[in-house]
């Protein structure tokens, strides 16, 4: 596989704001993506949701265009519009044809500038995200999550929803979204990604203009590191039919060079219908319909677990079963087909998804904010078929030693 990408170009303007772009001229369409190094982390308690709560209400209208013209921007040429909120960043984006994608631009960069904020709309928007915020509730498979969260990271801002509570949603005013704009939406805390038939310099000039007003003094991306981490079991009951299990413990970060590593060894375990969790556990015993598990890390630190739907009789049986394999890897490396198998599989999935422009513009985003350097596909295939058997058991001993593990389950009612 050959890729030392010359079509990825970077330049930072002279305001800080970071252009990255990635010509793919075989395709007729553009990807668009304004990243922001604001997310759910860098909340005080007391603003818990406000990175989300500004992210919908920026969508409400900006002084050049009305909520519905917002809309229709790209709607009416074809292409989407969207945004979503995640614990280390916002990314606003759109996609169409690459002959629009100036309007692409310009109604993702308005976003990011000018939003007005309508006092009435942010009265309106509260109740509309604590209404999102039941419809998480409703769905246990999801809200088991926010209660791993939160005992992987006791009293800190990873351990709390993205979306906020109730009591802090509800007291955020039009001047405190200001003031978090003002300071997070900073100039040199803004990537703007684009992906698919694009010529950069005549980006990067597009870009510098619709930023030119952007004189939100600098910000620096300052995180507080997570606090320490004890194991524990948490139950809640609800008038629910499934039981809903996840167990884990904390784990690594992006800036860990295991990173790979640790991909490969969630591949192996839980990556799929033919990994060990699914191969066990739901073929050979039933136990359940959805098993997998999941890797998430940040920048500096992460979490590890495995995901599982069940009947609440086989809760104990399955959360056994899930050690044994955890076990497993701990004890003994993997063979070497399974580990092919398994670095295939990441590579395959990898080069499948760049056929997406919106993919491609993600991964871009992503990698800047994060490492703020670009990784080519040849970087990255050559890190995967680099990762050993002994690498994935040395670190499946230390992240899966019993007295780590944390247990969050939501059960039905008895």
């Amino acid at each position: 596989m050959n890729d030392s990408s010359p079509r990825f170009q970077k330049t930072t303007l002279p305001n800080g704001v970071r252009v990255v772009s990635e010509h793919i001229p075989s395709v007729r369409s553009v990807a668009v993506g304004a990243w922001l190094a604001a997310g759910s982390r860098d909340e005080a308690p007391e603003e818990n949701g406000i990175s989300h709560f500004i992210e919908h209400m920026v969508f409400k209208g900006t002084r050049r265009r009305r909520s519905h013209h917002i809309a229709q921007r790209m709607e009416s040429v074809g292409g989407y519009l969207n945004a979503f909120t995640s614990k280390e960043y916002t990314c606003y984006y759109a996609r169409g044809l690459d002959e629009h994608l100036d309007r692409a631009l310009d109604v993702v960069l308005d976003l990011v500038v000018s939003p007005t904020l309508p006092e009435r709309e942010v009265e309106k928007e509260k109740e509309v995200i604590v209404e999102e915020m039941k419809m998480y509730e409703d769905a246990p498979e999801d809200h088991v999550f926010d209660h791993f969260e939160a005992a992987m990271y006791p009293h800190h801002a990873l351990g709390r929803p993205v979306l906020g509570v109730p009591e802090t949603v509800r007291s955020f005013t039009r001047d405190r979204l200001l003031g978090y704009i003002d300071t997070k939406y900073a100039p040199n805390r803004l990537v703007v990604a684009i992906a698919g038939n694009v010529k950069h310099d005549a980006v990067v000039r597009k870009v510098e203009k619709l930023t030119a007003e952007l004189e939100r003094a600098p910000q620096p991306v300052q995180r507080s590191t997570a606090n320490g981490y004890d194991a524990e079991e948490t139950l809640i009951r609800k008038p629910i039919q499934q039981a809903h299990l996840v167990l884990g413990a904390r784990s690594i970060g992006l800036d860990d060079p295991r990173r790979t590593v640790l991909t490969t060894l969630n591949t192996v375990l839980g990556g799929g219908m033919s990994s060990r969790l699914s191969q066990n556990i739901r073929e050979k015993y039933g136990y359940c319909y959805n098993i997998y598990s999941f890797a998430n890390m940040f920048s500096d630190t992460g979490d590890f677990g495995v995901y599982m739907g069940t009947d609440a009789g086989k809760v104990e049986r399955s959360r056994k079963l899930i050690v044994r394999e955890l076990e497993k890897l701990a004890a003994k490396p993997v063979s070497p087909r399974a580990l092919s198998q398994a670095k295939n599989q990441l590579k395959g999935s990898l080069m499948l998804g760049l056929e997406s422009m919106s993919n491609r513009m993600m991964r871009l985003g992503r990698i800047e904010l994060t490492f703020e350097r670009y990784f080519t596909l040849d970087e990255v295939t050559a890190a995967i078929d680099a990762v050993t058997a002994d690498e994935m058991q040395a670190l499946a001993a230390e992240l899966f030693a019993p007295e780590r593990l944390s247990t969050v389950a939501i059960l039905p009612e008895a």
